[in-house]
């Protein structure tokens, strides 16, 4: 996987969690948070962890956040803090800025000052926000521990009506190192399939392994005939 530059913004249980699965997925990941306690606590869990002002632009500046590739502000109720970080990054040319929102009249607002992606935290949990900006291939993920997971990944056009074997998912194990478990087919499942069963439209493939080896599969340059 592609390491990138990802800065996270508010380091309450939320951004922690963020933060922390990025960085075990293998992403450079600088940690910002006001309070030095919680920045702290993170030490030897992300590349940096510093307390500084976001809302300051000065302050960011002096850290290079405008040479980042991703940022996410997971501020918490501080609804005004997170908006004005959120334009303070947008104004930075930040290519994609994620926030959290607490409210859909803060969701709403987020949007209208351009953010990429609005995340709400009741429904969209850390480890899956991390998974989701880096594994863009994979329609769903649960995670079972840290760094490994189940996830769903569906089958791309080019690949109906080929083989799982002349698709290149026949040998997943020897090929990646992950193990394909079933393919779903509307509302049937198929455990364990033959690798000479066919792929129709819309197939999801369930596929269990470590994080670093589900996005190899995903990658668009590996999903193809051998």
């Amino acid at each position: 996987m592609k390491t990138t530059q990802v800065v996270v913004i508010g380091l309450g249980r939320f951004g922690t969690t963020v933060a922390t699965t990025l960085y075990q997925m293998g992403h450079d990941v600088l940690a910002i948070d006001k309070d030095s306690n919680k920045v702290q606590e993170l030490a030897g869990q992300v590349t940096y962890a510093v307390a500084a002002d976001a809302t300051d632009e000065d302050a960011l500046r002096e850290l290079g956040i405008e040479k980042f590739e991703y940022a996410v502000v997971a501020i918490g109720s501080n609804t005004e803090a997170s908006i004005m970080v959120s334009v303070l990054l947008k104004s930075l040319e930040i290519t994609n800025v994620v926030a959290r929102s607490v409210s859909k009249l803060q969701g709403q607002t987020l949007e209208r000052i351009n953010v990429d992606k609005v995340v709400y935290p009741e429904t969209d949990m850390g480890t899956k926000l991390a998974h989701d900006l880096f594994l863009p291939g994979i329609e769903q993920y649960m995670e079972l521990t840290s760094t490994y997971g189940i996830s769903k990944i569906k089958v791309p056009p080019r690949l109906v009506n080929q083989s799982l074997k002349n698709s290149g998912f026949g040998n997943l194990r020897d090929r990646y190192g992950v193990t394909l478990i079933a393919i779903q087919r509307g509302e049937d499942i198929i455990i364990n399939p033959d690798e000479n069963q066919n792929l129709v439209s819309n197939d999801t493939l369930i596929i269990a392994g470590p994080d670093e080896k589900i996005s190899d599969v995903v990658r668009p340059t590996n999903i193809s005939a051998d």
